[in-house]
């Protein structure tokens, strides 16, 4: 068992003052555990070769002009005066950050393609905020930290290795195409980690913990892949 079992999810979550929120859609999560079992998405195409000739939509994937909202049926209201970011386990630095002590990080601007798990891509989204590498050179990870766990004000997780974490195309961002990222899709901030499917990109984190070995989270518990690779169609292991 782990921290991540189900007697650690409640149905019901409360934002910073207790206040709940919503209830949890089982039925979804039931829908998408038997995706899962199904295998429900997957294309059957051969992994594409990397390099200059690797296609920009990932196997089994379709476009979208539209940016879906997915979530368990809680959409937390945290007002960026009242968001922190807390970060323990395998680090020097372990920090409790404020609105404040976020913006005052370098910033950088990045675009960006996005893949969900449930088939839909977006080309070409804008982002800002703090990169993946600014970020773990503040906290400073320490040599046997290999795993980062996100959880979120709505219960949930998700494990990434540091590794994936620190590449130049990952952010922890503030904005999307010019304005600010929305309730619906995890603001006032989330990370966002382009080459692995969407639910790797947690909204409305609040917590981020360095472990040494492996932490699966919440969906990865319930029959999807570890790695989330779009392009290997890692959807489910």
């Amino acid at each position: 068992m782990t921290d991540h079992d189900d007697d650690q999810w409640p149905g019901l979550t409360g934002d910073q003052d207790g206040t709940v929120l919503g209830t949890i859609k089982q039925k979804l999560i039931d829908t998408k555990e038997q995706w899962a079992r199904d295998g429900r998405g997957q294309s059957g195409e051969a992994a594409p070769a990397k390099g200059p000739d690797k296609p920009r939509l990932p196997p089994g994937q379709r476009l979208t002009q539209d940016f879906p909202v997915l979530d368990l049926g809680i959409q937390p209201p945290i007002a960026p005066d009242e968001w922190r970011l807390t970060v323990s386990g395998l680090v020097d630095n372990p920090i409790d950050w404020g609105w404040a002590d976020f913006h005052d990080q370098p910033h950088v601007d990045i675009v960006t393609d996005i893949h969900c798990v449930t088939t839909w891509s977006r080309y070409d989204n804008r982002w800002q905020g703090i990169s993946g590498p600014q970020f773990l050179s503040v906290v400073q990870p320490r040599a046997d930290a290999k795993y980062m766990v996100f959880h979120a004000h709505d219960g949930y997780t998700t494990n990434v290795p540091v590794k994936v974490f620190n590449d130049d195309e990952v952010i922890l961002a503030h904005t999307w195409n010019g304005e600010p990222i929305s309730r619906a899709h995890g603001g006032p901030i989330r990370p966002i980690i382009p080459k692995l499917y969407l639910w790797k990109s947690a909204k409305w984190v609040k917590h981020i913990t360095f472990l040494d070995k492996d932490a699966p989270g919440f969906w990865e518990v319930r029959g999807y892949h570890n790695d989330a690779d779009p392009w290997k169609e890692e959807r489910y292991g």
